[in-house]
């Protein structure tokens, strides 16, 4: 039963990135802020990140994080393939296939390099609490959400919009909305039963 539930862990965190990049396109007001539809199940990731930290341990969370990567990765090569690929000619939607799914190196590359090091950021933030501070699980997820998601803003909007749009509004807007699902996302990590305490601690004696 372990086992089966890691596994839907690890699929449900990986659907909610590939979700948020196909989402991500089309932008959505909310009163002054201007987020990406996709903000809201993107934020949730950061919290499934601390549920998977729970069920397969510090180390295990690396290779879920290389597999996230690999799946934007490939979703952004394919999307740019399929784009690329001439549309039939009875196709009439060629160009908003293209608006919808082909995102410019610059956003491919700020995602990418975004995801990695926050969540990143994220594993080791989570591990350093647990093993200083022994800290409540709730506490736990919003120390390190606090940090990841902030440096998460800041490299996506830098990397993408530097030189285009006034960043820092941007950042501030994103960093509010994804603070503020992390507190509502935060039911899911009791779900599980915690094993970091002892893989932290042993991780942390082997560095």
């Amino acid at each position: 039963m372990k086992g089966k539930l890691t596994v839907f862990w690890v699929g449900l965190f990986i659907a909610c990135e590939i979700i948020s990049n196909v989402t991500a396109a089309k932008p959505v007001q909310l009163g002054p802020i201007v987020v990406p539809a996709a903000i809201f199940l993107y934020a949730i990731t950061f919290t499934l990140l601390d549920v998977l930290h729970r069920e397969v341990g510090y180390k295990g969370l690396r290779t879920v994080i290389w597999a996230g990567f690999a799946a934007n990765a490939l979703l952004a090569f394919y999307a740019w393939f399929a784009v690329a690929l001439p549309a039939a000619r009875f196709y009439p939607h060629a160009e908003a296939f293209s608006s919808v799914l082909g995102s410019t190196p610059r956003i491919v590359i700020a995602s990418l390099t975004a995801y990695l090091v926050a969540s990143f950021t994220d594993r080791e933030i989570y591990h350093w609490v647990v093993v200083r501070w022994g800290a409540k699980p709730w506490l736990r997820v919003i120390t390190s959400n606090a940090v990841s998601t902030l440096i998460d803003s800041i490299l996506f909007i830098t990397i993408a919009f530097a030189g285009v749009f006034p960043i820092w509004k941007l950042i501030l807007g994103q960093y509010i909305i994804k603070m503020v699902v992390a507190v509502l996302s935060l039911p899911l990590v009791y779900v599980t039963r915690g094993r970091e305490e002892e893989d932290s601690s042993r991780a942390m004696n082997k560095r």
